[in-house]
């Protein structure tokens, strides 16, 4: 994030926001914000943050040597390096600001840099998948009319969205901050950095389901994103917890799809080439493909349209949306890539699978489908139900990687699935099964969670 070369704060203004001890350089100035010390650049504020995997605070000499000039650190990870960190910092002639808990600080110091901008219109975006695309859409369409800040790639958690908002600036109009969660209590947090004024939440489904236990339980901390709203609130027309996500909200819950948007007139299906949008007599040329997609600029759409922007706006944002990676990206060639694994679960893999049976293609369909994660207790019966649709599709062949998709490739098998089907843990022998399989005309689906980085087969069909 060290791309803003000006001067955001000094290290006293860091240390009032979070309530720290200040160490060092009182005077030392930030002109960026990372918690990734690979990241740092010359005049970055390094937040030492404890991981799953590592922790920050081992980190923070290397920090300093790429030329950090602030140091945001608990008090107990300082203390166990102090001797190695004291001299240094003085080396440096950096600064320290020393706090109990250093999430929770630099969560404090996010929230004090966004209260710096009170006329600032807040819209936050959540919801079990499709809120990545629609704020790239709705930030795309405010820009028509609003000086727009929007949160890039994937800073949208308790650590990213406070990291984001430090790009904030005082020309900006409007911002567009995307919200994910995957424990509960997440959400409380975000709230309390960025207190959107207007919400939307793009549905409730399974996504983390491993790890919050229920879709209930999703849906109670997807509707926290409400709890401060003064301006719009919708949610998909069809959710099945509507009426949930409605209730004791301060403003009315409005809902968005093809039959609840106003002003929509039509649109038809353009294959890989996306839709066709009729809204207020405008024609939109909406370039991402899938019913998924659609939903998501339909939100888009009922958003800007409460914010103010006419049909001139939201057709020139939306026709400017580019596929993100990993999300609906194709590449064309003698082999059709669809590449949609940047994130899997049981109701994305679904809409995936629909989209290429759906498609009208002379050749092939090969589906190369990777581990759902996260789905705790529910994986095996959940990769079963893939297995099951994947059988049933229209793919020539099925590709199932990883090894909890050994159940998925016998449910496959079960369903009556009669072409070749390949079942691996390795990706090298995946990588081969696709390069033998592959050939001129062929439509390949590529989805799979994050963590199984399905998109390494990308350049291996391409390459045919």
């Amino acid at each position: 994030m060290a791309e803003e070369a000006s001067v955001l704060f000094r290290a006293d203004w860091l240390s009032a926001s979070a309530g720290g001890r200040l160490a060092g350089n009182a005077g030392a100035v930030v002109s960026a914000v990372e918690v990734d010390s690979r990241a740092v650049r010359p005049g970055a504020l390094f937040a030492a943050l404890p991981g799953e995997r590592a922790d920050g605070h081992d980190f923070i000499v290397p920090a300093l040597a790429a030329g950090a000039t602030l140091i945001l650190a608990s008090d107990e990870g300082w203390k166990r390096r102090s001797a190695v960190l004291d001299p240094a910092l003085a080396r440096a002639g950096a600064a320290a600001v020393l706090v109990p808990d250093s999430l929770a600080a630099l969560q404090e110091a996010a929230r004090a840099w966004r209260l710096r901008f009170p006329s600032l219109t807040r819209v936050g975006i959540t919801g079990s998948s499709g809120k990545t695309t629609t704020k790239e859409c709705l930030g795309r369409i405010l820009a028509r009319k609003y000086r727009t800040a929007v949160n890039p790639g994937n800073l949208n958690s308790e650590i990213g969205l406070p990291q984001a908002m430090f790009l904030l600036r005082p020309e900006h109009e409007a911002g567009v901050f995307e919200m994910g969660i995957n424990h509960a209590g997440e959400m409380d947090a975000l709230v309390r950095v960025w207190e959107p004024s207007h919400a939307l939440v793009t549905n409730i489904g399974t996504a983390h389901i491993g790890i919050l236990g229920s879709r209930r339980a999703i849906a109670e901390e997807k509707r926290k994103i409400f709890s401060r709203i003064s301006g719009a609130a919708f949610a998909w027309e069809d959710d099945e917890f509507l009426s949930f996500l409605a209730e004791g909200l301060p403003v009315p819950l409005r809902t968005f799809g093809p039959r609840t948007l106003e002003g929509l007139e039509g649109f038809r299906d353009a294959g890989l080439d996306g839709w066709i949008l009729r809204y207020r007599g405008t024609e939109i040329a909406f370039p991402l493909p899938g019913t998924h997609n659609l939903l998501d600029a339909l939100a888009a759409i009922a958003l800007a349209a409460a914010l103010g922007c006419g049909p001139g706006e939201i057709r020139e944002g939306l026709e400017g949306v580019e596929a993100l990676f990993g999300r609906s990206e194709i590449f064309r060639g003698e082999v059709t890539v669809l590449r949609d694994c940047y994130n899997s679960n049981p109701d994305s893999a679904a809409r995936a699978l629909e989209f290429c049976d759906g498609l009208s293609w002379p050749g092939r369909r090969i589906y190369a489908l990777g581990s759902m994660l996260e789905l705790g207790a529910e994986s095996g019966a959940e990769h079963r139900a893939l297995g099951r649709r994947a059988g049933s599709s229209r793919a020539d062949a099925l590709l199932f990687f990883g090894a909890e998709t050994v159940e998925a490739a016998r449910a496959a098998r079960e369903a009556g699935f009669s072409g070749p089907v390949v079942q691996t843990e390795d990706f090298d022998e995946l990588a081969r099964a696709a390069a033998e399989l592959a050939r001129e005309g062929d439509l390949w689906l590529l989805k799979a969670s994050r963590g199984m980085e399905l998109e390494r087969l990308t350049d291996i069909l391409r390459r045919g």
